[in-house]
């Protein structure tokens, strides 16, 4: 009995923001807009959730963000729908294309995210990228980068397969910016996000966020892991 305890202890305090964590985000008002713990189911947030921005977002990119914020999502929309069974590839365009709230406008009421000092953005993207989640066990990435030919297949199956760019701007060959904007860009997902995270992402996406519209589809882990090498490669810098 004490040891299940110890153990159930241990884990809550692992999901739980540290002190200076929660002193830094407090300070900063960041839960008034974000979920910041897991344990906090009952609120609908306005803004993304942030309890698990470790596992997901790259420090530098987390910190460049909160000294000059830029559009990621273009669209606004409002998430209050359970979570979607597995999709198979022929479900797949249904899926992303009925999805309620599909290409709304953003608000013109949506306040704009706020800027930091270097030390305060420093401070914010230490606090924030120790905030993780026991996640289920994460699977080996490849980090062998692509040749021409293995990005152009893959990027058929991303755009074409599965129909990722129904929800999210990606980049074409040629580095023109292209696709939907109900979900979050990638076009700058080589900077922004893990490649672990991806994978773990497309894997079980409910395993981050409850209530989403992006689909769990059936895809294997040689795909999952084509397709976290491909979203590296997409950069802000590479857009002509």
């Amino acid at each position: 009995m004490k040891t299940s305890t110890f153990f159930i202890l241990i884990g809550f305090l692992l999901l739980a923001p540290s002190s200076s964590t929660a002193e830094i985000l407090r300070d900063k008002d960041c839960g008034s807009c974000h979920r910041l713990s897991v344990a906090e189911t009952e609120k609908n947030f306005a803004a993304p959730d942030l309890h698990f921005a470790g596992d997901k977002f790259q420090p530098a990119w987390l910190k460049q963000f909160l000294k000059n914020p830029a559009v990621i999502r273009p669209a606004v929309t409002v998430i209050d729908t359970p979570p979607r069974p597995p999709v198979t590839v022929a479900d797949a365009n249904t899926a992303v294309v009925t999805a309620a709230g599909f290409l709304r406008e953003r608000s013109g009421n949506s306040p704009p995210h706020p800027s930091f000092s270097e030390q305060d953005a420093s401070a914010l993207a230490d606090g924030l990228m120790g905030l993780k989640i026991s996640a289920p066990p994460r699977e080996s990435t490849v980090a062998a980068p692509l040749s021409k030919r293995q990005r152009a297949k893959i990027k058929y199956k991303f755009e074409r397969t599965f129909s990722c760019i129904s929800c999210h701007q990606s980049l074409n060959l040629a580095g023109k910016v292209r696709g939907g904007i109900s979900g979050p860009s990638l076009v700058n997902a080589g900077n922004r996000l893990r490649a672990d995270w991806i994978v773990s992402w497309l894997k079980t996406p409910e395993a981050y966020a409850a209530k989403s519209r992006m689909p769990r589809y059936e895809m294997d882990s040689v795909t999952r892991n084509q397709f976290s090498q491909f979203l590296m490669t997409l950069k802000k810098e590479n857009v002509k």
